[in-house]
């Protein structure tokens, strides 16, 4: 008997011709419907590893395989040509929104060895290690708390999640740091990460036609990011910012533009947050290494574009 979070028979025919293969050279590997359906059930639930179901065949290879395709970058390969398919159908709103939710780890998620993982290829994960700056990326981990993306508050640690979106509600790119990081902070790596193939030929698609943000990101190196690669964005300007123009006369510049209308549908990407946490292990973090954890988030992602 399936479970809600296995794939139907037509998503599967979507998902099956991208996965990879086996070489032969390690033996045959377990059948992969029934091993990302184990996948997608513990994301949906939340359960530990031990306690999936039997029918999804022994624990450690379901386990095995997420990290494995979470370390070499095979989930955000699949989420990349779900949306090329997408975009090759016009069925991508290209206004894209961007914003950030913060996400309580469990204690679970603490403790990861300092050794360094395997070789990571996936998304990008941004910490703090003890030698280098804040902000650098560290996509091996192995830096203690910081380095895999965990944050201290007076809860407890928590993890940020930074993401875009676009007009239906879908995510585009995804970035997590530690929980305190700002937002501004990552804009340029969320949009620099927004990258949907081509089916055919040519350059990967990188510039929506709009972006918009809350106050979080107004800053002059956001809108000059904007500027230079020509992308029209609504991002309201903060009070102490308007005060301090005005205060300046004509040499604080003109106003930013602001479109109060386009800015009302920056509410699809608070509603694409709102779908990855319907995932209990995206709403809280189990995950110790913070790559496997960019995966997790990255095949709920991905199961969202195959539901839409």
């Amino acid at each position: 008997m399936g479970s809600r979070s296995d794939l139907t028979d037509a998503r599967w025919e979507r998902l099956e011709p991208l996965l990879p293969v086996s070489n032969g050279r390690c033996g045959r590997w377990r059948d992969h419907r029934q091993v990302v359906n184990g996948v997608l059930y513990r994301i949906r639930t939340g359960v530990q590893w031990r306690d999936l179901p039997e029918r999804f065949g022994p624990w450690k290879t379901v386990h095995e395989r997420h990290r494995r395709w979470s370390a070499d970058g095979t989930w955000e390969m699949l989420l990349r040509r779900i949306q090329a398919e997408a975009d090759a159908a016009g069925e991508i709103d290209w206004d894209v929104s961007v914003d950030s939710t913060s996400v309580r780890a469990h204690h679970h998620a603490a403790g990861a060895r300092h050794a360094p993982p395997p070789s990571f290829k996936g998304g990008s994960v941004q910490g703090q290690s003890r030698s280098g700056p804040v902000g650098t990326d560290r996509s091996a981990g192995g830096g203690g708390a910081g380095g895999e993306a965990l944050g201290r508050s007076r809860g407890g640690f928590t993890t940020k999640i930074h993401l875009s979106a676009d007009g239906r509600c879908r995510v585009l790119s995804l970035v997590i740091t530690p929980g305190q990081y700002a937002d501004c902070t990552q804009f340029e790596s969320v949009m620099g990460r927004i990258r949907v193939p081509r089916l055919t030929c040519g350059r990967p698609r990188t510039k929506p036609d709009s972006v918009s943000a809350d106050k979080g990101y107004s800053n002059r190196r956001a809108r000059r990011y904007l500027r230079r690669r020509g992308i029209r964005h609504v991002i309201p300007e903060k009070a102490d910012q308007a005060a301090n123009r005005v205060r300046r006369g004509s040499a604080g510049g003109r106003p930013p533009g602001f479109d109060r209308d386009r800015y009302k549908k920056r509410n699809t990407v608070e509603r694409a947050i709102n779908r990855l946490k319907t995932f209990r292990a995206v709403a809280t973090r189990f995950d110790k290494r913070g790559y496997v954890y960019l995966g997790t988030v990255t095949a709920a992602a991905l199961v969202i574009w195959l539901r839409s």
